[in-house]
């Protein structure tokens, strides 16, 4: 009987049940997942879960050939669409810029700004195409719109919107809109020994103020970036200024990175100085990441990317879902299906509905 008991353990939650020490490293920890956890309470059964455990199990498993030592067992996941939700209408920081430029009483937008707002105000409402190479005019526009705000009063800014009520759904608010199935990913790494990134397209200080109620460190967060004064520096460069003590560091309008394609090859390089072995994501803005993955020169790797073809209970493109799929699949990775793999995607109590505008 507890053969057969442990057997089933390990089938849930890998070997890594046992140990997770190689002899050879001294520096390496000791993993010891809770027995007949079952993390996966909110997924059917599909190939994209067989996979993720079937891979865990092997390289957390110290007998095993593709054994990796805890200390790179990194894995990096793309947030809006991947974790969070990006289509209540549409990315949460466009939304932001939208209400910033368009709605807040207590701010005068310059014309630049009020232009890209206006751009996604006009697809949002009327379908209109987004200009080509957007994500740059927008990134321009949002660092400009939040220049001269404290880390803290920007952090409490982005707070209250997230508390908004999520247009196009009732029962949630913006920071709410989590998939509840991938934070149940997170804690099944998390048991496994594996330490995860957030590695977005949205600006930095956006996603570590929407991931701290997860619990997700903000050492742990890369993302878009804008570059920070001082409220004392003035003009001078950091390297000829001595910050006091009184002061506090502020957002600037000059853009430093936006962090799509490539460039999240590069930060990852930067800030993590190691290869992901285990990625997520779920747009063409992740395949970098994903490739970078799946080129690692010592482990083995798996890539997952996630598809929005709900749309019953998420507002998503059906047929733009499936068409990518397959595209995802061709290109080695894994295919996460929100409709087929998801018992719930937000959570009980969460209904999709239309989309209503105040103005």
């Amino acid at each position: 009987m507890y053969v057969w008991v442990l057997a089933a353990t390990l089938i849930i939650c890998g070997p890594s049940l046992l140990t997770s020490c190689s002899s050879n490293d001294d520096d390496d920890k000791t993993t010891v997942v809770q027995p007949g956890k079952e993390y996966f309470t909110l997924w059917n059964q599909c190939e994209a879960l067989t996979a993720l455990k079937e891979y865990v199990a092997d390289v957390t498993n110290p007998a095993s050939k593709n054994f990796i030592k805890e200390a790179d067992r990194i894995a990096t996941f793309d947030m809006d669409g991947t974790f969070v939700g990006e289509l209540y209408p549409t990315y949460f920081e466009y939304n932001l810029l939208e209400y910033r430029a368009l709605d807040d009483p207590n701010y005068t937008a310059p014309d630049d700004v009020k232009e890209a707002a206006q751009d996604i105000r006009d697809f949002v409402r009327s379908g209109k195409k987004l200009p080509d190479h957007f994500d740059m005019k927008h990134a321009y526009a949002a660092a400009k719109a939040y220049a001269g705000m404290t880390l803290a009063e920007f952090d409490a800014y982005v707070k209250a919107y997230a508390a908004k009520p999520a247009n196009g759904f009732s029962g949630m608010t913006y920071g709410q809109s989590f998939y509840k199935p991938m934070l149940q990913v997170f804690d099944f790494l998390k048991a496994n020994g594996f330490t995860f990134y957030v590695v977005s397209g949205s600006d930095r200080f956006i996603c570590r103020s929407l991931v701290e109620s997860i619990g997700i460190e903000p050492n742990r967060v890369i993302g878009m970036d804008v570059k920070l004064r001082t409220t004392g520096q003035g003009t001078a460069e950091g390297v000829n200024y001595t910050m006091g003590k009184e002061e506090n560091l502020i957002r600037t309008s000059e853009l430093i990175i936006k962090n799509l394609k490539t460039n999240k090859v590069m930060q990852i390089t930067q800030e993590i100085g190691k290869v992901p072995v285990l990625t997520f994501g779920n747009s063409s803005g992740d395949c970098a990441m994903h490739n970078f993955c799946l080129s690692h020169p010592t482990y083995k790797t798996a890539s997952f990317m996630l598809i929005a073809d709900d749309d019953a209970r998420d507002h998503a493109n059906r047929e733009k879902a499936l068409t990518l799929g397959q595209q995802w699949r061709e290109a080695g990775y894994h295919v996460i299906s929100m409709r087929d793999d998801f018992k719930t995607i937000y959570g009980d109590g969460v209904v999709k509905g239309g989309f209503t505008f105040a103005n």
